[in-house]
Parts: C-alpha cells; structure tokens; sequence
C-alpha cells in the first residue's frame, strides 16, 4: 500500500474485459470504492452464481456496476459496454499451465482477444486510455534468460524471446498479446496504452471459486501433492491487492506511461512452504525438503505433465532478479509483505474445499476465511472511503487526479 491518495474524476463509466477473474475482482472492488461506474464485460450476466461476489461489492460501495455479454473471439462483442467509458482496462485472458492445445486455450484468446478490444477502442471515441493485463511472462520465458538481461536483471526494456507453442506456451501467448497491443496503439495518437506487467498474483480471491493457476501452486503445497520435497525454484510474487491498486493507478495517474513490472518480493516454493507451516503448524503435509535438480529433471516429466526436461532444465536452480523501481516511482506503490496474503489464499482455499481439512495440530480448530471474511477484512485494514484512500500510520497525503486524461 502507498502513503499517498489519490482522487479520481468518476464522471464517467470505465470498462472491466474479464469481470469475474481472479484481478479483476480486486479492481472492480477499488473502483466502486473510488465511486466509479464500472461496465462490467462477462460471458453470461445470467449466471447469477459466478457474479454473486461482484453484486455483494456494488451492494456494499458508493459505485455503480452494470454488466455486458462479452466473448473475446467475438468481433466487436465489446464496443456495446464500451460505450462512453474514458478508461479501458483489458483484463481478460486465461492463465493455465496444461491445456490440450496451446494454440487454442492459449494464443488464440489472448492475441484475437486483444485485438477484438483494441478494435473496440478504435471505434469509441471516447476512450482515453487502455490498461492491459500483461505479465512478467512477456519479460522472460524462463529463469535461466534472466542471466541474459542487461546486468542479469528484468527490466521493463527486456522481452520473452524464448517462448513458443511447444515450449512456455502460456508465455508465449502473453508476449505475443502484449506485443500487438504496442504495435495497434503506434498505428494512431487518441488514445495511450499503458501495460502492468505482474509477476506470480497471490492472495485471496473475491469469488468463491477462483481459477487462476497460482491457486493450483498453493494447493498442492499443501494437499500432499508435493510432500515429499520440491525443486529450488524462485519468481517474484505480489500481492493481488497490489496488482489491482497498480492497475487503477495505471489508468488514471498522468505520468503512467510503458509497461510497470510489479512485484513485492521474490519467493521459492519452499520458502512459501515454510510460510504456512510457521502458520499453520503440521496440519497440513507442507514440503520440507529442495529436490535435487537431477531427481527432479529425471523423474518430473514422470509425475507432473508441466515439468518436462526443458522446464526443469532451464528453471530450476536460477536466480529470479528483477527491477520493480518504475512501478514505485511512477504507480506510486508501497508493496504489501507476501505471507499475510498467502496465508490469507490457503485459509480461504481450505473455507472453499479446495484443499483436504488439516489433520494435525490445529487443523480441525482453524476458522477459514471465506471469500466475505477476505473482503470485509480488506476493507477494515485499508480504512477505504470513497473517493478516499486511508492509510494507517500515516497521515493520507491526497492528490487530485485530473478529469482530462491525454493521450500522448
């Protein structure tokens, strides 16, 4: 969280591609706060279970939330919810490690569907600014490029140029979305693009069923999956609040420009291990141990599809280093320390099922959070008002952001 607030201009409506994700959550959350009215774009508005968590946000906050069916193959499925908005935020695109075909559960959503949206920009005239949803991922490929980076470490200069169909192909989809999105926005001057670039989104989610492929990490850290130890792996992490903070400031801050990598600090699987258990004790089988490369590059491919030779060469056993100055600088953020939020995501994927009950110590007496208890948590600690960002231990220094964004 940052020392300083900010004051947004909510005259008029804001787009959100991808409403019911897992980001996407958090940031309708910030912009009702703010008092925003956010048109919300989803597959089906009559699927009142997966927006449930989205109607108790617009009953508990000052905004307005209105939803649009929206696919993104789709041509031109967005240009109707786009209608008046200033800002554009593109969250929309599957994050999975398994899929059956790379091309279709991967590049095919994330390019086409960027390309859908942006065509939707470019018909509303009344758009300013677009924010995409990148990833570290379009920065690197695997750990080992790192080495390659100028001074060995990731900067928002630095490009995935190792990824393909067959190998990181989630990687790949996000480099190649990414990349169109620069080369559609140098094709004309109305409106400015401005990229946040996430490393590994941990923390609780708003619904009650979330999806994204950091929950499967988490989950089996602790449903036994991995017991017996796990590989030295390493990657920057950052909070899910943090992400959706970076993206409001993204679309809003005048001197928010290029691409933002965003990340709190960097966390091995064994060190987010020792995390829980220092929480939870022995309830749950958390790994102890670090397999040694060769174990796991011998016998992965063996247990788990997405440990083939190539990932496991090319990613375990590598310094993860990146820079995350612009993101400070320029977003103004003030990280939040990682364990509270993964220890925040596993009680709340114990609440949801989603990993056995605990057997040891501890275990049956620990009061899990629901995705409620997350939001209502949140908005205790952060102190949020509308139009109005409290920072505890600090006296708030507000800004006001102004209502004329101009693309540049």
């Amino acid at each position: 969280m940052s020392g300083k607030a900010f004051r947004y201009d909510t005259a008029a409506p804001v787009l959100v591609t991808g409403a019911t994700g897992y980001v996407a959550g958090w940031l309708i959350r910030r912009l009702l706060a703010e008092g925003f009215t956010v048109h919300a774009a989803v597959r089906d508005p009559d699927n009142a279970e997966k927006l449930a968590h989205l109607r108790r946000l617009e009953r508990d906050l000052p905004g307005r939330l209105k939803f649009f069916r929206a696919d993104l193959l789709k041509d031109g499925s967005y240009t109707e919810a786009m209608q008046t908005c200033r800002v554009v935020f593109h969250t929309a695109s599957p994050f999975a490690s398994v899929v059956n075909d790379p091309q279709r559960d991967l590049v095919d959503p994330a390019l086409n569907g960027t390309r859908n949206v942006l065509a939707s920009v470019e018909r509303t005239e009344t758009v300013e600014r677009v924010v995409l949803t990148s990833s570290c991922a379009a920065i690197f490929g695997d750990v080992a490029d790192i080495a390659l980076a100028p001074d060995g470490i990731l900067t928002e200069e630095v490009w995935n140029t190792s990824s393909n169909l067959d190998h990181q192909p989630y990687n790949y989809s996000k480099t190649l979305a990414e990349r169109e999105a620069w080369r559609i926005v140098g094709t004309q001057t109305r409106w400015r693009l401005v990229a946040v670039n996430p490393g590994l989104v941990i923390g609780p989610a708003l619904s009650s069923a979330p999806t994204s492929e950091s929950f499967n990490i988490v989950r089996q850290l602790g449903d036994g999956s991995v017991k017996a130890g796990v590989p030295r792996y390493e990657i920057g992490m950052v909070d899910v609040r943090d992400v959706a903070e970076a993206h409001l400031r993204a679309g809003f801050l005048q001197r928010a420009e290029g691409r933002h990598i965003v990340y709190a600090e960097v966390l091995s699987l064994i060190a987010m291990s020792c995390i829980l258990r220092r929480h939870f004790g022995d309830a749950w089988p958390f790994p102890r141990r670090v397999l040694p490369k060769w174990l796991v590059w011998l016998l992965g491919p063996v247990v788990n599809p997405m440990l083939d030779r190539a990932m496991v060469a090319r990613n375990m056993g590598y310094s993860w280093r990146a820079d995350n100055s612009k993101s400070r600088r320029a977003l103004g953020l003030d990280y939040r320390p990682l364990a509270p939020a993964l220890v925040a995501m596993f009680e709340q994927m114990v609440a949801a099922g989603l990993v056995p009950p605990g057997t040891g110590p501890g275990g049956p007496g620990l009061a899990p959070a629901s995705a409620d208890a997350a939001q209502e948590g949140e908005a205790a600690r952060e102190g949020q008002l509308s139009g109005r960002r409290v920072v505890r231990g600090a006296p708030p220094v507000v800004e006001t952001v102004p209502g004329a964004l101009v693309a540049k």
